[in-house]
């Protein structure tokens, strides 16, 4: 298969301190996968562009986008976690955008699928306001872009950070065009994704939670894939899958707690695919969220595109 990536330079000039674990590190990781493994040489390289207003704001509120294009040039803390930099603004534009052209190459058939590594990540931001190290909702854009341009009337989202996507799941929690399913740590930062938040109004069912206990293993994370989540997205069978792909709950994580190895991970996006397959043409775009061991996300990064090229 063909497989997509978006990477661009401008995602390591986005920089929240010196100690951060969301650090440059982890994206110039992800290059040396990129330029010297021969799964990282064979992928087709997607050029990302900065997103638009326009397109941000079918999450995100005006005024929060205009508050963070005024940190050009700055230093600026959203919350003890998040930090703007100079770069942070064109960064996020481009994480935006790049997550958008990859949703169109697949869509358009040029690749069968697709892997982005933004920086900064996504799933936390909320309509307006920047946490967890997120500013704009990466995934929830890249949703909202193929309804708005593909006409879709199926998105699944699914979720399999350590952390809870509260962000991604307050975008779509009264409607049932987006399934948002989050397999995560619990109870956890940001502290939302218990099992009865499963939607409402018209979005009742579409949202859906699967709690773990701190040391969930890779059994356990199997058995919840396999005879949990894998079910629930073949019942909705999407017509575009997306996954937001953070690797904290990997075994070697110094954030997550949890002990999910690379072997599953790679089998999990081995179901993804096949999913895609029977549901939507093969239509799969994987983005990186968290992730903070650097030999773990490279070992990731490098089993995630073999499975996806095939």
């Amino acid at each position: 298969m063909k497989t997509g990536v978006v990477w661009e330079s401008i995602f390591a000039e986005h920089q929240m301190g010196s100690f951060h674990p969301e650090s440059p590190q982890r994206i110039l990781a992800i290059k040396e996968v990129l330029d010297q493994t021969d799964v990282g040489k064979k992928s087709i390289k997607i050029p990302a562009r900065p997103a638009t207003k326009e397109e941000i704001a079918w999450v995100h509120h005006e005024t929060y986008i205009n508050k963070i294009e005024e940190t050009k040039g700055k230093t600026v803390v959203m919350d003890p976690d998040t930090t703007a930099c100079a770069k942070t603004w064109e960064a996020a534009l481009m994480a935006v955008g790049g997550t958008l052209e990859a949703v169109k190459s697949v869509m358009d058939g040029k690749v069968d699928n697709a892997f982005v590594f933004p920086r900064p990540p996504g799933h936390h931001a909320e309509r307006a306001q920047a946490m967890g190290f997120c500013f704009f909702n990466n995934v929830a854009i890249a949703a909202e872009y193929a309804i708005h341009k593909y006409s879709l009337k199926k998105v699944a989202i699914v979720d399999f950070d350590v952390h809870h996507g509260n962000g991604t799941q307050n975008a779509f929690y009264d409607r049932k065009d987006v399934l948002y399913y989050s397999t995560h740590r619990w109870p956890f930062y940001p502290g939302s994704g218990n099992r009865d938040e499963h939607g409402q109004g018209g979005g009742s069912g579409y949202t859906v939670n699967e709690p773990l206990a701190d040391e969930t293993d890779d059994e356990i994370f199997r058995d919840r894939y396999e005879n949990v989540v894998m079910p629930v997205l073949r019942e909705f069978c999407p017509e575009l899958l997306l996954i937001s792909a953070g690797y904290d709950a990997h075994e070697l994580d110094p954030l997550g707690g949890l002990r999910v190895s690379t072997e599953t991970f790679n089998w999990v996006t081995e179901k993804f695919v096949e999913v895609a397959k029977e549901c939507c043409e093969g239509r799969l775009v994987m983005v990186l969220e968290g992730g903070y061991s650097i030999d773990a996300l490279k070992a990731c990064a490098e089993g995630a595109l073999r499975v996806l090229e095939g």
